[in-house]
């Protein structure tokens, strides 16, 4: 005759429901991580494999467009991925070539007026 109001769920219950819940989340998460690593060695292989056809493309490409001897490459054109050095800034390589400049000025000043001082014009 008379019902009782649904009373909320006891701790323990929820306590339990909420494990149930996040070990079935941690589970999901296991396998998902198997799976990666399971594929890992595919992957890796699949990497490689695009890295070294790169390597060998990316070389003959720039022979078939420029036709130039391969001897005397120039770094600031042919990127090396491989290089452990950092580039230097271009800040530093305009700093130098300013000095270069003005060093080279002032030596062809110094020719100019020791011509001129030397032959009578």
């Amino acid at each position: 005759m008379f019902r009782r109001s649904p009373r909320p769920a006891p701790p323990l219950r929820r306590r339990q429901e909420e494990l149930a819940r996040r070990e079935s989340e941690l589970r999901d998460k296991v396998d998902k991580l198997e799976r990666m690593i399971s594929d890992a060695p595919r992957v890796t292989e699949e990497t490689s494999r695009q890295g070294r056809e790169e390597q060998r493309i990316k070389p003959n490409i720039g022979d078939s467009r420029f036709h130039v001897s391969v001897a005397l490459q120039d770094r600031r054109y042919f990127d090396e991925k491989g290089s452990p050095r950092r580039r230097r800034s271009l800040r530093k390589e305009r700093r130098e070539g300013r000095m270069i400049f003005l060093i080279l000025v002032t030596g062809l000043a110094a020719v100019v007026i020791w011509l001129m001082s030397h032959l009578h014009f």
